[in-house]
């Protein structure tokens, strides 16, 4: 499938992007080199072929969201970093008026 310059026009347009004619024919060429690969993927029978969301088998891999301490070393050295303390606390500016 080949897109003419109106339509990759029209959609730099919509991705909110200026495109010189050089780049509209670069880019042409290449969605339309992924528009032709998408069609290639259609004419794959995959009718025995199960739903699969993810392949890889692993599940939930995150730790529980606990609540630890911080060493006071630790503490000392991010309060270093801060342009502005008060106490053990960072100071910012108030975000709600």
């Amino acid at each position: 499938m080949q897109l003419s310059a109106e339509e990759v026009k029209k959609i730099a347009h919509l991705a909110r992007l200026e495109l010189t004619d050089d780049e509209v024919k670069t880019y042409g060429e290449q969605l339309s080199s992924v528009l032709e690969y998408i069609n290639q993927l259609k004419e794959v029978d995959v009718a025995d072929v199960e739903p699969t969301a993810q392949v890889s088998g692993l599940t939930n891999v995150m730790r529980d969201d606990v609540a630890e301490p911080w060493p006071d070393d630790e503490i000392a050295a991010a309060l270093a970093q801060a342009p502005q303390r008060e106490g053990k606390f960072i100071k910012v500016k108030r975000v709600m008026q």
